[in-house]
């Protein structure tokens, strides 16, 4: 049986503002099977420092953040206490709870909705597909209850998993100046870290549906349009990663 860990992640930066903030639980993997790399006492008790203060925060301030979770977070990432390369570790795969975000201004009205922890479970699988185990997905899935959910699959490519069709995002996202799809940021801003190798996860949304006790409703975004397929592309920067925690920074408030 697969060991339950607890993670976080920040998962998106607004364009001239402050990276929002999201929190991660992670949920079974098969990290067990590779070799468990040394932690410190001090990375532990930052850890479960954080942990309680979201905790603290109460489960209706979920998307909102404390200056005393925000702190945390910064001392986490400034700590040099993450796993390296983080998007192609090992560690990474396996199925991820959130705990607590930032909503970002530039998230779209369905986006918010998605990472709303204050209402239902939420969780994000990094995962391969069931029919090729080279094919990387990201999997964002809104628990409503037990039976019914939204789940919504993105392809991924990472310097392990490279998928050529993942070329850098062009357009912000606004259709006709509305926010429709989310605002992302785009070129110089968007550029990845050289001191950080590996901390990047791009992706594309490819197709969704909701589930209703097996009753399956298509999600209403034609993510495979060419009119579409640049506006759903995304990525997120994992700035801290262990055993438990993983925090993240997304291209667009989500």
């Amino acid at each position: 049986m697969a060991r339950t860990h607890i993670l976080l992640a920040i998962t998106a930066i607004a364009a001239g503002g402050r990276p929002s903030l999201a929190f991660q639980n992670l949920l079974p993997n098969l990290s067990f099977l590779s070799p468990r790399p040394p932690t410190t006492s001090g990375a532990i008790d930052l850890e479960d420092r954080l942990l309680a203060a979201i905790e603290a925060n109460g489960l209706d301030k979920r998307l909102d953040n404390s200056d005393e979770i925000s702190s945390l977070v910064s001392q986490l990432e400034s700590s040099q206490l993450s796993i390296p390369r983080p998007a192609v570790s090992p560690k990474v795969y396996g199925r991820w709870r959130l705990l607590q975000t930032t909503n970002a201004d530039t998230a779209s009205p369905i986006q918010r909705k998605a990472v709303d922890t204050t209402k239902f479970d939420i969780f994000q699988d990094i995962v391969f597909a069931e029919d090729d185990p080279e094919k990387l997905m990201v999997r964002q899935i809104v628990k409503f209850s037990e039976k019914n959910e939204l789940c919504v699959d993105a392809l991924a490519s990472t310097s392990a998993y490279p998928l050529p069709e993942l070329t850098e995002r062009e357009g912000t996202g606004k259709i006709l100046g509305l926010n429709i799809l989310g605002v992302s940021i785009v070129g110089d801003e968007a550029v990845e870290d050289p001191d950080r190798p590996d901390i990047r996860i791009k992706f594309v949304f490819d197709e969704g549906r909701f589930d209703f006790g097996g009753f399956i409703i298509p999600y209403p975004v034609p993510f495979r349009s060419p009119l579409f397929r640049d506006a759903v592309k995304g990525w997120i920067d994992i700035t801290y990663l262990s055993d438990r925690i993983r925090i993240s920074q997304g291209n667009k408030g989500t």
